[in-house]
């Protein structure tokens, strides 16, 4: 008997028929004989219904968020009207569901008569469509027979105060984990907690930002000591290119947890390395499967590193950044200048993507998000200001038209002639290159292009090099059993 957790994200849960599949899914999971926990995220569009509502009181509008709770509501009262055979299950499912409504009326009322919605209350709006979902999941398992219960993360996963952001205190977490939902498991009963939230010492609700749901099921599928994490999507895993751009995207059979710490950084719509970083110090094997195609066996994520034909398993995308370049002649042999300048980028609070420093020193660039680029060169302008009066430093500048294009695979530092098929793609596709980085990581090679050529080089890199190394047919994923700890 295995220990799974499995985790639903939003277009999983996100209408009547896709939350019958989920049911399904874990029945089939369970009469096999398995503990399952479940973790699921709200509803698809309903977190950022939430935002919109509160952005849109703390901007003045008295109305706009009481349109979206009524749509809320009809998007939570279709399923339980539709699935659910129980009166009584009906009744107490439409009575939480309008209390968690009034609640977050409540909340923008206040936020509209402050004019802001702090980080604080934010994330007490955000934590309610995740609420209002598990308690739906839940009866459904009731309904199929299966005993469930709903549990709030709020009550297992302390955090700090750092809201929207918040950091794990992981000691404590565990513990709560182990005392809360270990005895409902070792019942047979499989609990359907909440995604995405926590809660500080004091009992105040956090969210815990960029993959928040997927990183509550790798806390709580480590600390339940799961057999295997399920990430269960809307595609049939994680693909070699973005389906959207290149038509003719593969999935991955195999990753290893390096690889895809290295594709989420960079763009792709994989597990944050955050998210997967409490399942490798205890080698749980986590796999990617799509709710609507559950027998496909998906991809699955190890610690071992896998190299394929062709070195390289997938290329993406990371758009919305800006190349900052601070340059100058008199910067040769200065020491500090990249310190003080990236000492400068930090006080942003702005998250440097990838660097790049010519060998003569005249000047470093590196990439951040284009909505702090502005401020990140007037730090940059102040911190250096007695150079830039020696003309010591020139002139720094952003370029906002750029975006980053990663190739990923295991080996890639140690194969020579994966750099010059790249960079021969490129050139075959009259694509410029304006800033490359590799440097110590064994996984991926990055280079800064201009916008406007991404999804070209996209398609090119994947065509020449990728695709055309797993043959006319592409690479069809072969069976791999979830292995166990």
């Amino acid at each position: 008997m295995a220990t799974l957790t499995m985790k639903f994200g939003g277009t999983s849960v996100g209408s009547a028929d896709a939350m019958q599949q989920v049911a399904e899914i874990v029945r089939r999971a369970y009469d096999d004989g398995h503990r399952v926990l479940v973790v699921s995220s709200a509803m698809g569009g309903v977190t950022n219904m939430l935002i919109e509502g509160a952005r849109t009181a703390a901007a003045g509008d008295a109305s706009r968020y009481q349109v979206l709770a009524a749509t809320l509501r009809t998007m939570h009262e279709t399923p339980i009207r539709t699935l659910l055979q129980s009166e009584v299950e009906r009744i107490a499912l439409h009575d939480e569901i309008d209390a968690l409504l009034d609640e977050f009326e409540t909340l923008c009322y206040g936020i509209y008569v402050l004019r802001e919605a702090s980080p604080k209350a934010m994330d007490k709006v955000c934590s309610l469509g995740e609420r209002m979902c598990v308690p739906l999941i839940s009866a459904l398992l009731r309904q199929r027979g299966i005993p469930s219960m709903t549990l709030s993360a709020s009550y297992l996963i302390v955090t700090d105060d750092q809201f929207q952001n918040a950091g794990v205190c992981f000691e404590e977490t565990e513990a709560a984990v182990r005392r809360e939902v270990l005895p409902l498991l070792n019942k047979r009963v499989v609990p359907v907690v909440t995604g995405f939230i926590g809660a500080t010492r004091d009992g105040v609700i956090t969210t815990l930002g960029r993959s928040g749901s997927d990183y509550s099921a790798a806390l709580l599928g480590a600390y339940v000591d799961s057999d295997g994490v399920i990430i269960w999507t809307d595609v049939d895993g994680v693909m070699t290119a973005d389906p959207r751009v290149v038509p003719d995207a593969r999935v991955i059979p195999m990753l290893s947890y390096g690889e895809v710490g290295e594709m989420a950084y960079f763009g792709a719509k994989v597990l944050h390395s955050k998210t997967v970083q409490p399942l490798i110090e205890r080698n749980i094997p986590v796999r990617v499967k799509n709710t609507f195609n559950p027998d496909f066996e998906g991809t699955l994520i190890t610690h071992r590193s896998e190299t394929s034909p062709v070195t390289v398993k997938a290329v993406t995308a990371i758009r919305d950044v800006s190349l900052v370049t601070v340059a100058g002649r008199g910067m040769i042999g200065v020491p500090g200048i990249a310190a003080r300048t990236f000492a400068a980028v930090a006080k942003q609070h702005a998250n440097v993507l990838m660097i790049s420093q010519s060998s003569s020193e005249q000047s470093i660039c590196f990439v951040v998000p284009q909505d702090k680029a502005a401020a990140v060169v007037q730090a940059i302008e102040f911190e250096l200001a007695t150079e830039f009066g020696r003309q010591d430093i020139e002139r720094t500048w952003a370029d906002d038209n750029v975006e980053i294009i990663t190739v990923v695979g295991a080996g890639m530092r140690a194969r020579p002639g994966v750099a010059a098929r790249v960079f021969g793609a490129m050139g075959d596709a009259d694509v410029n290159i304006l800033a490359i980085a590799q440097g110590a990581s064994d996984y991926c090679l990055s280079m800064v292009i201009d916008a406007e050529a991404t999804e070209t080089a996209v398609r090119q890199i994947h065509g020449l090099i990728l695709l055309n190394g797993y043959g006319s047919n592409g690479h069809k994923p072969e069976a791999i059993t979830l292995e166990t700890s």
